[in-house]
């Protein structure tokens, strides 16, 4: 016959702070990869993406391809206005912990409304 052993609450917040631990350093780990390869060309024989040269444009360089393909941008700017590159702008910083630059929100916000906002 099996005995269940009813867990202690410390062993229970022990394995809740190993998950807590885990989760985090998956998370700096995803944001160390994508910073060492942020510079990194793409290797599967696509062509470098070329967008607007533009005021804003190194910002928007800098800031977005940490994590994506600047091809996002041309990809979304059918659909967003000011007021939806700036809700991006803002999922990209909340939602997915982008490192993006507080002097460089405006300067982002201006080249993508204007270069690829929703006509």
């Amino acid at each position: 016959m099996k005995k269940f052993v009813v867990p202690s609450a410390a062993s229970a917040a022990r394995a809740a702070m190993a998950r807590a631990t885990a989760t985090r350093a998956s998370a700096v780990l995803a944001c160390l990869l994508a910073s060492v390869f942020a510079g990194v060309p793409a290797s599967a024989g696509e062509e470098k993406v070329q967008i607007v040269a533009a005021p804003g444009v190194e910002q928007v360089r800098a800031n977005c391809i940490a994590c994506h393909s600047l091809d996002y941008i041309q990809m979304n700017s059918p659909f967003l206005d000011r007021k939806g590159w700036e809700a991006a702008i803002t999922k990209m910083e909340k939602a997915f912990a982008a490192p993006i630059k507080a002097e460089d929100k405006e300067a982002m916000l201006n080249y993508l409304s204007t270069n690829y906002g929703k006509k």
